[in-house]
Order: structure tokens, then sequence, then C-alpha cells
């Protein structure tokens, strides 16, 4: 269907369904593996690593958690760092030069007042040595942060920084800043004890990419993965300030092609494919913080009525609930309970599903019990009565 002058205009099922084929919900891809997955998506978060292990799982046919496990920390083909919106996710290694070169380009929003803020010159001190401490070691935040003092000044200490309950020195600030700098990223956990190294141990080339070609490209891929959608958006997915993305759109004009999508003008990566006929289908249990109700728009489309009361947070943030999408849609939210290798899965349904809807949700609490390697027992929590799904 055509909108004004001729531009596209696009109508939510066939987004719908071309977001779930991109994101490879519609069904598993057989033939990739969770670094392919993790690429399609623009990476998985991963504060909740089993969140991000399950995400990626779900992505895959036949794949459980250790084989994401050993993507990770055996193959080396994912990296655990600080991604997106200055959280942590798993990218796949080979676009860490990509990620790198984008993320460090976008314009600082550091909020922190004038006497906690790091200056330009504290900043490159911190990250040089934040880089080099990790150069052969994995290091606890502790004791990268002795490095850290040892190798610039009592400054760098100083417990200014908000974090809780609690102060944490100033040198903290510029761990994100070195995670975007490919100075820093995550090593494997030391019991409970998180870890940071430097990628460079297992990537001795590593250079990130020149900032405009970097953007440049994790634009496409993000419009790949969520388009049509607005520099408003991208500048909320990414973590940069609107008007810095409003410009950097404008300046890939020519890249980039305009459609109509839910009454206002969105945008496509000018060469990409044709969107499906099929409608948007599945029963899915999607965890915390997934990609595609992460990075998924208008809000009101995806979360449509009381599931934007039930599984987005006050302040409208998408991905604080594990939710159940029917359809593509959020149909209401679910708990898992892990005892040893027992699973209790809890999905609470904000509409009845019918006999064929219940055979498919039966069949994703089992995916998940073979993905996450335990035995899966579903119990329904409070329906609400909308219909029939």
């Amino acid at each position: 269907m055509s909108g004004r002058a001729g531009v596209p205009r696009l109508e939510w099922p066939q987004v719908c369904a071309r977001r779930l084929e991109r994101h490879a919900l519609a069904s598993g891809s057989p033939d990739a593996n969770p670094a392919g997955v993790a690429g399609a998506i623009c990476g998985a978060h991963a504060q909740v690593l089993s969140a991000a292990e399950l995400s990626l799982g779900l992505r895959l046919q036949g794949a459980t958690r250790t084989d994401v496990r050993d993507a990770l920390w055996t193959e080396r083909s994912l990296v655990k760092t600080y991604g997106p919106r200055g959280t942590v996710h798993l990218l796949p290694t080979r676009d860490l030069p990509t990620w790198t070169g984008a993320l460090s380009a976008i314009p600082s929003t550091n909020q922190f007042p004038d006497e906690v803020r790091l200056t330009a010159g504290q900043t490159e001190e911190v990250v040089g040595a934040i880089g080099q401490a990790l150069e052969d070691a994995e290091l606890t935040v502790e004791e990268l942060g002795e490095a850290v003092l040892a190798a610039t000044g009592p400054w760098a200490g100083d417990l200014v920084v908000p974090a809780f309950q609690e102060k944490w020195p100033r040198w903290r600030q510029a761990i994100t800043v070195a995670a975007h700098r490919g100075a820093l990223c995550f090593g494997p956990n030391r019991g409970r004890r998180v870890t940071y190294t430097n990628p460079h141990r297992w990537l001795p080339d590593f250079r990130p990419s020149r900032g405009r070609a970097a953007l440049t490209r994790v634009v496409r891929h993000y419009l790949r993965a969520y388009g049509p959608a607005t520099s408003k958006q991208f500048a909320q997915w990414i973590g940069g300030p609107p008007g810095w993305a409003a410009e950097l759109f404008d300046s890939l004009a020519g890249e980039l092609r305009e459609v109509e999508f839910d009454g206002s003008p969105a945008w496509l990566a000018a060469d990409d494919t044709p969107l499906p006929e099929t409608e948007p289908e599945g029963v899915r249990l999607l965890p915390y913080f997934d990609a595609y109700t992460v990075g998924s728009h208008p809000r009101k489309r995806i979360f449509q009525g009381r599931a934007a009361e039930r599984a987005l947070s006050r302040t409208g943030q998408a991905g604080t609930f594990p939710v159940l999408l029917v359809d593509g849609t959020v149909a209401g939210v679910w708990h898992l309970r892990r005892s040893g290798r027992k699973l209790d899965v809890t999905v609470e349904s904000l509409r009845r599903l019918g006999k064929g809807r219940q055979a498919e949700l039966d069949d994703e609490v089992e995916r998940i019990g073979r993905i996450l390697e335990g035995t899966p027992r579903l119990t329904m929590g409070t329906v609400t009565v909308g219909g029939h799904a």
C-alpha cells in the first residue's frame, strides 16, 4: 500500500511478521550458531547471563546453554561486554571492531556534576591504566581498582560516584568507556565474582573501526532487526542523544528508505528485502530483557491493552518482565524458579489460550527445559479472560 506522495505504507501485521522472522522467533534457525544469532539481533542483553543463554537458545534449533557458554568462554566467538545503552551484552567477537567504533563515537551523556565527573584527561589516564592492567590478567573490580590507582593517583579512588546504598570510586565511571574503546570486556566469573579482561588477549590485531563507518553499519543492522524505525527510537535503543541520532539518519538519507508506519515516517535500509505477506504466528516465552521486546516499537503495538500495565515498568521500560508472546505481541508474563534440575515455570496469561495455543505453550516449556538443561513443570497462573488466543 502507498501512503503520502508515493511513500510505501506498512501495516503492523507484516512488520510484526518480519521482526519475528529476523529474530528467528517464527522458527528456530537450523544452521546458525550463537554468534550468528547474536549478530542478527544486535546483541543479547546479558546482565543476567542465564537470560542471554535462553534468548540465544530459543532462536536456535537443538541448542543448550552449554552451547552458548562454549561460544563465549571456549570458542571466543561471543564476547561479553558493555554494549548499547551501556548495558551488558553478548556480541559476536567478529563484530567487536564495529561495535567499539560505533559506541565510542556516541556523544557523551555524562550527567554527573563537575565535582564527581572525570575530566577528559583523567578519563584518558584511567582507560589507559585499565587496558594495561588487563593485558595479561582477569581481575575483579577491586583488583582492577588497585591497579588503576597505582597507575594514576589517589584522586581516582575518591568515593564520589552514587551507586545504590554506597559510593563508588571516581575511576569506575570509565569502565564502560574502556569497554567501548576496546580496552575491557568480561572474563569468566571467579566463583561468584565478576572479572574483567582485555579482548586483545585473544584478538591481538583488534582495533575499533572508524566511527562513521561503524555507525553506518550499526544503523543498517538495527533497521534490519527492528525496522521500520525512527531516529528517536534508534537513539533510545543505542543510548545516544536524540538530536545526534536525527543528524546521523539525515546524513545517511541516501542509504535509507522512508516508509509510513503506524501513521508516521520511519526508515528501512534502502536495499532491504520486501516484507513477508504471512501473518505473525507462534507462542514464545521470552526471558528478561530479550532483544525483541527491548528493541521493538511502537510499544503500544507490542504491549497492547493490559499487557502494558502488566509487562512494562512504571516508566514504560520493556524487558523488566519475562513475557508470553502470542503472534508477536505480549499476552502475559511468566516466572522461572530453579532447584537443581527442576524448573518450575509459571505462566500468567492475559487471555484464555485455546487448545492449539496451549499445546504450543507446552512445547515451548519443553524447549526451555532442553535449553536450560533441566526438567520443566508448567503451572498456569491467574488468567484474565479476554477471548481466545
